[in-house]
């Protein structure tokens, strides 16, 4: 009878250490991804901005030359990331391709002009950016156009700063509700062994006595659930980086290492704390009041 009851008592035991490390490990997964994603936030922004295409369109008596001196030129400048060029012949390919048929069969030859299509950095990617680069290039009399989304510039902009702000208020929230959640575990797994803490006291152990034990085993718990999320998100990182090279997602090595230790920091810190207090508010506690 003594033997089951034993059993019992260590599959309940197990059941909440396991619970304890389930809890802290999610919680504090949750908050390293979210913290992956505010530093990496500008440089996502930043390739979302640097796909909106200026395209250049060159009058037809624009020649190899001028092309090429407009390159030259254009490495030059302070705002063009990278540039394509696209032959007249290639656009009308790929409007055949768009429209299902061939149009300069139909119109007797090809209206399209060569073009550039050219990527500008991320700080230059608002409308007055934009705008800037348009009157240096136009600089350039072989310049037929120059076209480019103004809406999309501005829509992008807008929803950046709005997505930015909400990113910030979330994580302070969800990295509130995270303590409150470790802590909650913490004290549960306290919970389960009030009348231990209570038996303990009444033999006359200190109350330092009584919580180094408590507060030991959780720290390892908070270790072990804070280790399995960095070893997660670290995984994460290294299929992001292999997939998505683009990315750079180790750009950043620095913050991206603070992250990961404030994670384990995050976990130990909470645990440690909230035992601490656990235990003590049932070491205050009359026998009484622990049914």
């Amino acid at each position: 009878m003594a033997s089951s009851f034993d059993k019992y008592q260590k599959r309940r035991l197990i059941s909440s250490y396991f619970s304890v490390v389930l809890s802290v490990f999610l919680v504090l997964f949750l908050v390293g991804l979210l913290g992956l994603f505010i530093i990496n936030s500008k440089r996502l922004s930043d390739n979302f901005k640097e796909e909106i295409v200026m395209t250049v369109f060159f009058k037809n008596e624009a020649n190899d030359t001028i092309f090429k001196s407009f390159e030259i030129d254009l490495k030059k400048t302070a705002f063009a990331k990278d540039f394509t060029f696209v032959s007249k012949e290639a656009a009308a390919k790929n409007h055949e391709k768009a429209l299902g048929e061939n149009f300069t069969e139909l119109m007797g030859a090809n209206p399209l002009y060569n073009s550039y299509d050219i990527h500008l950095k991320a700080d230059y990617v608002t409308n007055p950016g934009f705008s800037k680069a348009e009157m240096e290039i136009r600089k350039n009399q072989m310049v037929a156009d120059v076209v480019y989304d103004k809406q999309l510039v501005t829509l992008v902009n807008e929803n950046i700063k709005r997505i930015s702000f909400w990113v910030l208020i979330i994580s302070g929230v969800f990295t509130f509700i995270s303590i409150l959640l470790i802590n909650s575990s913490m004290r549960l797994s306290i919970f389960a062994n009030r009348f231990i803490i209570k038996t303990m006291q009444m033999v006359g152990a200190t109350k330092a006595f009584i919580r180094k034990p408590f507060v030991r085993k959780s720290i390892v718990l908070g270790v072990i659930g804070s280790v399995l999320a960095v070893l997660v998100l670290v995984g994460i990182l290294i299929y992001i980086a292999t997939n998505f090279p683009e990315l750079d997602i180790f750009n950043q090595p620095l913050l991206t290492g603070l992250v990961l230790f404030g994670v384990l920091v995050l976990g130990i810190l909470i645990t440690w704390i909230s035992t601490h207090f656990a235990t003590q508010r049932f070491l205050n506690l009359r026998t009484d009041d622990l049914y």
